[in-house]
């Protein structure tokens, strides 16, 4: 089961409760404003202890009345036994609930050496929806009691497909026995506790990822792919959930159980079995195979170090034979006998070398050597390596006397956040929109605090100790047109640049790859669920996400059958290590491909799995310098890597007939299953979904032949470059008005990339470019305005004023001539400033929801924001001279808010859980009035001209939101110096 990705909400922090069922009697008022009808069990969070469990087994209430039901069936009988065990209880519990049971508790404590345990997801699946059937479900609770639950995916999927609550009672009782031989847990009730502590945690994480509020919204919520069941088991258990390739059935899944209960009970065989060693996650000698091994990473680094194509190949077949152990769907196909051509008669290395790029991989989450070794190897083929959503220091920006670049061409952004600034987007051969991550979807990338040095606080603007979370959601991102807004704005950033947007494998990624084709994207990039550079949670590794096969296979056939493939290059990435990989994936429709984790481990990487750790012993993820000297990585390894995933790959086109690459993307007929499959797991899959190939649209094209308009002919920036053509060339300062309207999007953009090419980071002195607008601004409104450029808008703004604001100033004022009060009245739109970085910016008015959302740097004073103000902001300072909505400086971890709040209405509409309400400092106060009396002199507020008339006891109802870790860090770097 693989939890699908959807935009996630912002993290809850609240206390999960959840009612275990709700009681109506019959003929009652149910709108009774004092209901004696509705009695609720309510418990604090949906993992029972052992105490909570015994209260719900032995009920001792008037109303209330619970069952115990064996989940067990008889190992005897033939492997029919579980599925006609499921009926019949099933058919119980229904009894049960008509007879007026309201606690229903699913056990399989009863285990032995007769009776073997329904898997725990399979009866309550079963017995949720036979209650949903009979329209029962609501009249009572369904308790899970099972040994078979450990992990909190495990709990998710329960939930998930109906459970109320969970009674783990064998992890329980292991966690209590380990705390009786270690005192290092504590207490064996303590011990219990942090489990279960741990577990809500992590729930509370895939429901926010979700995009889910509550625990009762999650419950039969069913929001899983299904990967490897048969339509009869998906029928019964998990009706209606997605499982495009088929699987196993009642009696594989029977066969399964009676082995572990062999396992179990059978002691010769236990003691010839033992426990098995593990190895989900990390490699283990007797355990779970991994592609990755100590043998196969040897051949990889020691066929690049020594440039030895021979020795890669004995790489490559380690990792192709997956006759035994079938690790990948793509071990699952063959290619089809066709006519051979000559070697020499296929496209060339150097052609298929522009097609690569590495995988994004942030600078923070791996060291400034690794990345930069990455982005030389990639340069020196005409590859593409990927910043990730890190920021790049801009002294790679320049070519090395040797000619080295270490330039990565890709500038990722998650949307907007982490250094993006007007001359980052400008240093870039393409800019790619990290909607969802492919290896851990829905949860966006996060450095702890001890990562965070400053060199990569400089880089990410941001507070070095301060820990980073970029979880979606993108907040300038809610539908399809506002991804079409940020292509938009990004593409004026950069005109050069290709727009990529980053999509995750999942079902119905084809219907969300044709919006993103037709909102103008160049390149498609559809990612698989392995890699994530080691750092991914456990339960992402192994429970999140897809395989790129499926997604891509979907994307290519849904963008043909709608004739837009030829518009978009598609490209996948996701654990891609040989030719062959390169050849199933253009088969399935990618012309491109992104390679990491194989990278990695061309530059030393062992596959420690302890990247978030910072104690990576080769010197790749981590920014420890003792740690970052051991990087042995060489530039030469990666290139003679990839050189032999070209010539691997042309060696498989010329077996198969095809000359270029573009020939042979799509065409999936090309695949078949191998027909030599052992195991009758793998045999029940159909996949035929992933090999169709689509055929109506196909006339349109196969591969990326259409360049997209991106309908920049008309936009204002050309009339103001225009205007700005002597400043540019000679420096001298500039003054204009001109009129706009609300269809002149990304206004500033397209100028400040001038801007940043001629000039770089340091942009032109202060308002040195001074562009006065009149009139309604549209969408992304002084978007990147870069340094010495200033803005004036007499008028108003839609959504995005300010987006990426890179050092320019922003001005904004009613019309001369409106007769409404400003600080009551909107003037701009939501999710100002978002990811803006540096820079002023003054508005008079108040401005809509999410304002300052992850501002980095800006100084901007408000006369009134909406809900969610500054959300994620991790610096700069926002001074608001008015009334907030709800939720204040949610996820607030640096930067100051000043917010003037008269009547004390303000702390509760600030969520504290990051944040304090301190009272101002002498300096604060000097500050602010600084501000304020900007904010005057620039807009002519009424509202700031009457706190300067009355500053001494206006001042006194300011309130300083400050972050808490933002403040632990300035106090540690005060007492430093003091000390010194």
């Amino acid at each position: 089961f693989a939890q699908v990705s959807n935009p996630p909400i912002d993290p809850i922090r609240e206390k999960m409760v959840m009612s275990l069922f709700t009681k109506l009697g019959s003929n009652l008022n149910v709108l009774s404003e004092t209901p004696d009808h509705c009695q609720e069990i309510q418990l604090d969070q949906p993992v029972l202890n052992h105490q909570d469990y015994q209260k719900l087994l032995h009920l001792e209430h008037p109303n209330f009345r619970s069952i115990l039901v064996d989940t067990l069936f008889n190992v005897e009988e033939d492997t029919s036994a579980m599925e006609k065990a499921i009926g019949e209880i099933c058919n119980k519990v229904e009894s049960a609930v008509r007879d007026g049971v309201q606690v229903v508790i699913l056990s399989d404590q009863g285990t032995n050496k007769e009776l073997a345990a329904i898997p725990s997801l399979i009866i309550t699946g079963a017995v949720h929806h036979h209650l949903i059937n009979k329209r029962l479900r609501a009249s009572a609770g369904l308790v899970v009691a099972s040994g078979d639950v450990a992990e909190t995916h495990h709990y998710a999927t329960l939930i998930g497909y109906g459970a109320n609550a969970v009674y783990p009672y064998l992890s329980l009782l292991t966690i209590a026995a380990m705390a009786k031989e270690d005192h290092n847990f504590g207490t064996s009730d303590h011990a219990i506790s942090r489990y279960i502590a741990g577990i809500d945690y992590g729930l509370l994480k895939i429901f926010s990822k979700m995009g889910i509020s509550t625990l009762q919204s999650y419950q039969g919520a069913q929001i899983f792919e299904i990967l490897g069941l048969d339509t009869t088991v998906v029928d019964k258990c998990f009706t209606d959930s997605i499982s495009r390739i088929g699987g196993i059935g009642f009696e594989h899944i029977t066969e399964d159980v009676l082995e572990l209960h062999r396992q179990a009970f059978e002691s010769p065989y236990r003691e010839a079995m033992g426990l098995p060693e593990g190895g989900v996650y990390q490699w283990k000698k007797e355990g779970e195979f991994h592609l990755f091994n100590p043998k196969s990473i040897h051949y990889l680094q020691n066929a690049s170090r020594r440039n030895d194509y021979n020795i890669y190949k004995k790489f490559a077949n380690l990792i192709n034979d997956q006759q035994e152990v079938s690790c990948t769907l793509r071990g699952l196909f063959k290619f089809k006998k066709r006519t051979a051509i000559p070697l020499d008669e296929v496209e060339p290395v150097e052609n298929i070398y522009r097609r690569f790029a590495t995988g994004a991989m942030s600078f923070g989450s791996i060291s400034h050597e690794a990345h930069s070794t990455l982005a030389i190897a990639m340069n020196r083929i005409g590859g593409k390596s990927n910043s990730g959503e890190g920021g790049e220091d801009e002294i790679r920006f320049e070519r090395k006397a040797n000619g080295d670049w270490e330039r990565s061409a890709i500038k990722q952004v998650a949307s907007g956040r982490f250094g993006v600034t007007s001359n980052y987007l400008t240093n870039a051969a393409e800019l790619q929109i990290k909607m969802a991550q492919g290896a851990k979807p829905g949860e966006g990338g996060q450095l702890p605090g001890h990562k965070v040095d400053d060199w990569i606080g400089r880089v990410r603007h941001s507070t070095p100790g301060v820990g980073l979370i970029s979880p979606p959601p993108h907040h300038d991102i809610y539908s399809i047109e506002d991804l079409k807004q940020l292509i938009f704005d990004l593409k004026n950033a950069n005109r050069a640049a290709r727009i990529n947007v980053k999509l995750v494998a999942e079902a119905g990624v084809g219907t969300i790859a044709a919006g993103v084709a037709k909102a103008k994207a160049d390149v498609i990039l559809i990612a698989g669920h392995d890699g994530g550079t080691g750092a991914s949670p456990i339960s992402s590794i192994r429970h999140a996400g897809l395989p790129w096969e499926l997604g891509l296979a979907e994307a290519h056939q849904t963008l043909v059958k709608n004739k837009l493939r030829s518009r978009v290059v598609l490209q996948t990435d996701g654990q891609i290590r040989t030719g062959r990989d390169l050849a199933i994936a253009t088969l399935l429709g990618a012309e491109e491909w992104g390679v990491a984790t194989a990278a990695l481990v061309v530059e030393g990487c062992i596959m420690m799995r302890k990247c978030h750790l910072n104690t990576c012993p080769v010197g790749i993820a981590t920014q420890n310098p003792q740690l970052r000297e051991k990087f042995a990585g060489d530039p030469q390894h990666v290139v003679n890597y990839f050189a032999f995933l070209a010539q691997d790959l042309r060696e498989i086109m010329a077996e198969l007939g095809f000359r270029t690459v573009n020939e042979m993307v799509g065409q999936a007929s090309i695949l078949e299953v191998r027909e030599n499959i052992d195991d009758p797991k793998l045999n029940s899959l159909d996949l035929s979904p992933i090999l169709y190939q689509e055929t109506s649209g196909a006339e349109a094209g196969l591969y990326h032949q259409i360049a997209q308009d991106h309908e920049m002919d008309h936009v204002l920036d050309w009339i103001l470059l225009k205007a700005a053509k002597r400043t540019l060339d000679l420096g001298t300062a500039y003054k204009g008005s001109f009129d706009i309207i609300n269809t002149d999007r990304a206004v500033g953009a397209l100028l400040s990339n001038e801007v940043s090419k001629k000039f770089g980071s340091a942009g032109l002195p202060e308002d040195t470019l001074y562009f006065k607008f009149k009139g309604s601004a549209g969408q992304s409104f002084g978007a990147f305005v870069a340094p010495g450029v200033r803005f004036e808008l007499e008028g108003e703004a839609n959504d995005y004023f300010g987006k990426g604001l890179s050092g320019g100033k922003l001005i904004v004022y009613p019309h001369q001539e409106s007769t409404y009060a400003a600080s009551e009245n909107m003037i701009i739109g939501n999710v100002a400033f978002y990811g803006a970085t540096s820079g002023e910016a003054y508005i008079r008015g108040l401005a809509g929801e999410r304002f300052g959302v992850r501002n980095s740097g800006v100084t901007t004073v408000v006369e009134g924001v909406g809900d969610h103000g500054c959300e994620y902001m991790t610096g700069g300072v926002v001074v608001v001279l008015g009334k907030t909505g709800r939720n204040f400086a949610a996820g607030m971890s640096g930067g100051v808010a000043y917010v003037y709040d008269p009547n004390t209405q303000f702390a509760p509409l600030c969520n504290q859980e990051m944040v304090d309400l301190d009272p101002f400092a002498y300096e604060d106060i000097t500050y602010v009035k600084e501000l304020v009396t900007n904010h005057f002199k620039y807009t002519g507020s009424k509202v700031a001209e009457g706190l300067l008339q009355t500053w001494d006891q206006a001042c006194a109802h300011f309130v300083k939101v400050m972050p808490r870790d933002y403040k632990r860090v300035l106090q540690e770097r005060k007492q430093l110096e003091q000390a010194s």
